[in-house]
């Protein structure tokens, strides 16, 4: 297949990347810095800076599939001009990835595009499925927005699929990164009291999600980019610091949290039960269900 990234040098973009070489797809990337991208995945890249406008329709035309990664990081703390720069990367740039759709010949027929638990807003002990109406807080509001845009591309004829991503294990980068130092050291534990789920995946399941949203029609909609198994937080707590022979005894209190990264800490303290119904009754078949194993593959 010929398929065209954006969001390529990102935790997942990297990961899918090599995927996809790995089984002799043709990948051309859209990078802010094309040149560097370029040199680090030894792909085709063009220059491309999402809220600016649309990209080259050449990137796009000609091109089995497109995937959608690209977005300001929500890990960061949030003012007026962050929580700008986080939707207006999302809503702007999916229509603007969008109207290239619409101007390239001949046109993709697959959107593979990036979205997020956090769709659904606080929902609790709840389970959240695909199915479950969206929240009403900022990160919902974002992901609604974004996913808007995507879903604009089937009145092109384009099939849509839209990855709900949880959080991804991977040590070299993302949520996990960030815990291992404190765990590390034997001070970690269980944040806000511990009880918020996180709905985690394994960096190789939330790529071949990607990989099997590209390859089979059957896949089209919301997904939600999760292991079949959420855990609340101290259970996550608990397999780390058992994965890394240290304790997970030393709460961090959510007030701790909410003065270190203001409003941003809701993505910490808040949390979905979200399970992979589609992806399930799709036939997906995980490579790391168990947290225990996955945490020790993450690790490894």
């Amino acid at each position: 297949m010929k398929i065209t990234v954006t969001g390529a040098t990102g935790l997942i973009g990297t990961r899918l990347v090599e995927a996809l070489k790995a089984r002799g797809d043709e990948v051309t990337v859209l990078s802010r810095s094309p040149e560097r991208a370029s040199a680090a995945l030894g792909v085709e890249a063009f220059a491309w800076d999402p809220v600016s406008g649309a990209p080259p329709v050449e990137a796009v035309a000609g091109r089995d599939a497109v995937v959608h990664l690209a977005g300001e990081p929500v890990a960061q703390r949030w003012n007026a001009k962050t929580k700008q720069a986080i939707h207006d990367s999302r809503e702007l740039g999916t229509r603007n990835l969008v109207e290239a759709l619409a101007a390239a010949d001949p046109r993709p027929t697959t959107l593979v595009s990036s979205s997020a638990v956090g769709y659904y807003g606080k929902h609790g002990d709840d389970l959240v499925t695909e199915e479950t109406a969206a929240g009403r807080d900022f990160l919902a509001e974002v992901c609604v927005a974004w996913e808007n845009e995507a879903t604009k591309a089937q009145s092109l004829g384009v099939r849509v699929v839209l990855i709900r991503t949880g959080v991804v294990l991977d040590a070299t980068g993302g949520a996990l990164k960030t815990m291992l130092p404190p765990f590390k050291a034997g001070v970690g534990g269980a944040v806000a009291g511990g009880k918020q789920y996180m709905p985690w995946i394994h960096v190789d399941d939330i790529v071949g999600l990607y990989l099997a949203a590209l390859d089979s029609a059957d896949w089209s909609g919301p997904v939600n980019g999760t292991a079949p198994e959420p855990v609340t937080n101290a259970e996550f707590s608990k397999a780390l610091g058992k994965a890394l022979k240290r304790p997970a005894v030393f709460p961090v209190p959510g007030f701790a949290i909410r003065a270190l990264y203001g409003e941003m800490a809701e993505i910490v303290t808040e949390g979905q039960r979200a399970v992979p119904r589609v992806a399930q009754a799709n036939g997906y078949e995980y490579q790391h269900p168990d947290l225990t194993e996955a945490l020790r593959s993450a690790l490894a």
